[in-house]
């Protein structure tokens, strides 16, 4: 007999493989990226080659691999993981993410991480919330992807405002200072795992960290890419 454990949780049809969460019709109902730059991820002409903006100014990671835009369904399934602590939606939007990689993976060649981080929330918020969305997925992709993951390698030390509620300047200013990293990152190929990137400001402050403190170079990873030049 069925159970809701074996059901898609968007359509609610049978799964042939109950931990996947996400049926195969569904994966391909989610909006696909139209072409996007591969180190903003916003869209470009080339999915190969950097666009004009970040030739000129290049951000601080070398690529940015995204699931899909910042909209349904990807958006309920983040905000019931998020907000409601429904942790079995973990493990669909890691298979999402996983599939992303390993599509750019192929596409552009890229090396596989030695070292994969979640964005760490601040320890009130994270005792607030009960867990960090991003650690939960992060977990599962460290599994399937064979990369090493250090759950307090990168550490919150202030309590910022949260970023949705910011302007694209207020978002840079909110975040000086407000991470540490607490391993040894030098020589290694990091990845940074956010749910949604925006305006980049968390990933640009974390990536900066990481370089400062060795990293080699750094990924960003991210299920939802808000594919506005001034929109995380």
């Amino acid at each position: 007999m069925l159970t809701i454990d074996s059901l898609c949780w968007l359509c609610l049809q049978p799964l042939h493989i109950a931990h996947h969460g996400v049926c195969s019709v569904c994966i391909g109902q989610i909006p696909p990226l139209p072409r996007c730059c591969p180190c903003c991820g916003l869209p470009a002409d080339s999915e190969l080659f950097p666009c004009s903006n970040c030739r000129i100014k290049p951000p601080v990671w070398s690529q940015l691999i995204a699931v899909s835009d910042y909209v349904s369904p990807l958006t309920g399934l983040i905000s019931r993981l998020k907000y409601h602590r429904e942790d079995k939606y973990a493990p669909a939007l890691a298979r999402l993410m996983l599939l992303a990689w390993l599509k750019a993976r192929r596409a552009r060649g890229l090396p596989r991480p030695d070292l994969l981080l979640p964005v760490p929330l601040h320890r009130f918020r994270h005792w607030r919330r009960g867990f960090n969305q991003s650690e939960r997925i992060v977990r599962l992709l460290s599994r399937w992807s064979d990369c090493r993951t250090h759950s307090t390698a990168l550490v919150r030390l202030i309590a910022t405002r949260p970023q949705q509620s910011l302007e694209a300047q207020q978002r840079r200013s909110n975040l000086l200072g407000a991470f540490a990293c607490r391993a040894d990152v030098r020589g290694l190929h990091v990845a940074v795992f956010d749910d949604v990137v925006t305006t980049g400001s968390t990933v640009e402050e974390i990536g900066q960290l990481l370089l400062h403190h060795g990293a080699a170079s750094v990924q960003v990873w991210c299920l939802c890419r808000t594919l506005k030049s001034e929109s995380k």
